[in-house]
């Protein structure tokens, strides 16, 4: 089956979301649960539940480990409501 780019239509923001909720929404797509986080980055599950709550910022550092993990570019954790239609 043959797709036409024409007959897509560009995908658009509809609700901004924060790094933690980003983190949350992808790891949830992956499958993986908190805990599996844990033992795939080292990082602490207070920690990851502290991200996905917004209570701790991500960090570039944070975001590398975990994007690798979830097959991710780190930027759809660190910038996931980043328009181009805003940059001048």
């Amino acid at each position: 089956m043959h797709l036409n780019k024409k007959e897509f239509s560009k995908a658009t923001v509809h609700y901004p979301l924060t790094s933690g909720e980003a983190l949350k929404m992808v790891r949830e797509l992956q499958g993986f649960s908190q805990n599996d986080l844990v033992h795939l980055t080292g990082i602490s599950q207070s920690n990851i539940s502290a991200l996905e709550n917004n209570i701790t910022h991500l960090g570039k550092e944070r975001a590398l480990v975990l994007a690798k993990v979830l097959r991710v570019h780190p930027a759809v954790l660190l910038f996931p409501d980043f328009d181009m239609k805003q940059v001048a």
